[in-house]
Parts: C-alpha cells; sequence; structure tokens
C-alpha cells in the first residue's frame, strides 16, 4: 500500500525508513527547495527580538533566520545585516513592517546588501515587490486570511505565510487549524507556510498533515539561548500559562496578543475611556526588548503556544527536536492507516 507524505512524494510505508523519510519530506520540499534551507521551519520576524544573533543560529541550525525589522531606522537594519552575513553563510531573510515611516529606506538596504528573502506584514506589499523581484529577492507575504493569500499568489509572490490567531504580536481572527486546510485547497503553486501555535513536533507535524509546506515559529525561539531579550522576559514566557495569555487593543483594528501584566491593565483602562484608535498606535506595541528586565511595564509579545513552551534550548536543539518528533509523529500517523 502507498501512502502520500504531505510534500506528494509517494513511498512504499513498509520501505519507509527514517534517513528517506527525512529525505521525502524535507530535500523535496517545495519550500525548502525555494530557499535553500535543510528544514522547512522560518523564525519568524519578530520586532526588537529578532536580529543577527538569534537570526544566524536559526540559519545555522538548518531553518531561516529573520531580521525583524519593525520601526527601526536603515542604519539599525544595516548593521544588522551585516552581522548576520558575518556569523552564517546560510540564507536568512529580513521581516519589513510596512508601517514604518521609513520602509522604503528599508528596502534600499536590502537590496544593497543583497538579503536573500524578504518577509513582509502591516501593509499592502504589491507596490515595493517588483524592486525587490528584479533584485533577484524571494518575497514572502505574511497574511491573516484564505483571500489574501490566494492574491498574494496571484502578484507573484514566492510563498505566503498564513498566520492564525494563536500567534504572539498583531493578530487575525482565524485559527491556523482552520486557515491551513481551507488554504491549501486554493493556494497550488507557491509554498504554503503556518504561522500560529507551532512550538514542537507535534504542532509542526500537524502543521503539515493539515496542508502547509512548512512552518512559521516565534515564541519558542524568544526563550532560545541565543535570543537577546531580557532573562525576564524569556521567564515570563516560562512561567506562563495559556490563561495568562491575552489580546489586547481590539478597537484599533490591530489587536495584539500579550502576556497579562501590569501594561495590560493600563492599556484595558484606556479602552474603558473609549478612546480614537489612533491614541493606541500600534508603535507602542512594536518591540519587544524589556527595558532594565521591566516586565510588568512592558509589552510581553507571545503566542498562545507559550503554555506549552517550559525549557530555554539553543536553536539547535530546538530546531533538532522539533524535526525529529515530527518526523516520529507523521511515521506513526502513517501507520494508523492501516
Amino acid at each position: 500500500m502507498k501512502i502520500i507524505p504531505p510534500c506528494g512524494i509517494p513511498l512504499q510505508r513498509e520501505k519507509l525508513k527514517i534517513k528517506n523519510f527525512w529525505t521525502a519530506m524535507f530535500e523535496n520540499n517545495k519550500l525548502t527547495i525555494l530557499l535553500g534551507i535543510k528544514y522547512p521551519i522560518i523564525q519568524g520576524g519578530m520586532a526588537g527580538v529578532s536580529e543577527s544573533s538569534l537570526a544566524s543560529a536559526v540559519s545555522n541550525a538548518g531553518g531561516l533566520g529573520v531580521i525583524g525589522s519593525g520601526f527601526a531606522p536603515a542604519d539599525w537594519l544595516d548593521e544588522e545585516v551585516k552581522k548576520t552575513q558575518q556569523l552564517t553563510d546560510k540564507p536568512f531573510g529580513v521581516n519589513l513592517l510596512l508601517q514604518n515611516p521609513g520602509a522604503a529606506d528599508l528596502v534600499k538596504v536590502v537590496i544593497d546588501r543583497k538579503v536573500p528573502v524578504i518577509f513582509t506584514g502591516g501593509g499592502n506589499p504589491l507596490p515595493i515587490m517588483p524592486y525587490l523581484k528584479s533584485a533577484g529577492i524571494k518575497v514572502i507575504p505574511v497574511v491573516p486570511y484564505v483571500r489574501l493569500a490566494v492574491k498574494m499568489e496571484q502578484s507573484g509572490a514566492d510563498a505566503v505565510v498564513l498566520e492564525g490567531l494563536e500567534s504572539g504580536g498583531h493578530i487575525g481572527e482565524s485559527t491556523t487549524f482552520c486557515l491551513i486546510p481551507q488554504a491549501s485547497a486554493e493556494v497550488k503553486k507557491i509554498p504554503l507556510i503556518a504561522a500560529g501555535g507551532i512550538y514542537d513536533g507535534r504542532t509542526f507535524a500537524a502543521a503539515l498533515l493539515l496542508g502547509a509546506n512548512g512552518v512559521q515559529i516565534g515564541t519558542r525561539f524568544m526563550v532560545s539561548n541565543e535570543c537577546q531579550v531580557h532573562e525576564n522576559y524569556k521567564q515570563a514566557i516560562l512561567d506562563a500559562k495559556d490563561e495568562d495569555i491575552t489580546v489586547i487593543a481590539r478597537f484599533t483594528g490591530h489587536p495584539v496578543r500579550v502576556i497579562k501584566n501590569k501594561f495590560v491593565d493600563t492599556i484595558r483602562k484606556i479602552e474603558e475611556k473609549n478612546p480614537y484608535p489612533e491614541e493606541v498606535k500600534a508603535d507602542r506595541f512594536a518591540g519587544s526588548k524589556v527595558g532594565a528586565g521591566n516586565i510588568d511595564m512592558s509589552p510581553l509579545l507571545c503566542g498562545i503556544c507559550a503554555g506549552g513552551v517550559k525549557e530555554r534550548k539553543s536553536c539547535l536543539e530546538i530546531i533538532d527536536e522539533i524535526i525529529n518528533d515530527g518526523c516520529a509523529r507523521l511515521r506513526a500517523a502513517s501507520n494508523l492507516i492501516d
């Protein structure tokens, strides 16, 4: 009896060995081929969190590290790209927040520095896409709806990240569990990357079974040894349970998922006064470095999956664990067919 793994490669289950399974799943995977990486794992481009140390560690471990530019100026991004190029010879990417007033200058940096992959969020990427693609840069928009994923494919995107509301930071309204199978039925030509709620082998395997070609992971990498956020922030994530994580600023149209703390209480009091959306600006949530370890009055962006994240490890250990456990679970799931 033949089975068809998520990558679409027919194999004889009785002859399947781990090495062959890895080859089928990853070496022939649309996303790994597109990006030239070993495993279909993307590190989320988290503003104020993802910089050269984290991005290079993820890339060196076989995934794709991503620098999160957020509202940073062009000179900061230029320096972080140069550092990353010194720390790894593997592919890496940059996430461009299109709400940044200096986004045009950031685009110049990534073109000048020959960054291989760009992720976009917080705005319409279509106006800048021709400039990036003409420079040989792969463009991967991050979107919250199936309709937008289809639009990006039609508009020439190289891949698309479909992000569920389980993720940290700014979120949409649909779950990863529902978005991915619906999108996989519509997005046929380019790789589909699942994001939101993915942090271990089980959730990695589930995303592939739902129809994704790869995953984007943020919260799990925030507590990695190489991530430069404050230790108090990391500990807050490790201590958090699912009920400790909430959403604020819904009235602005840009809701944000964070860990409950005094900062959240302050925003909630502002919301009770029925303010204009402009009074709670998006940039107050962009960037999650906790100055001097003050986790009480800082926005602690993280996903619901923090409730399942309990250990600090290196990026290499995290990726190895996800791949090994994910493969084992996919092979076990195939046994259920008989």
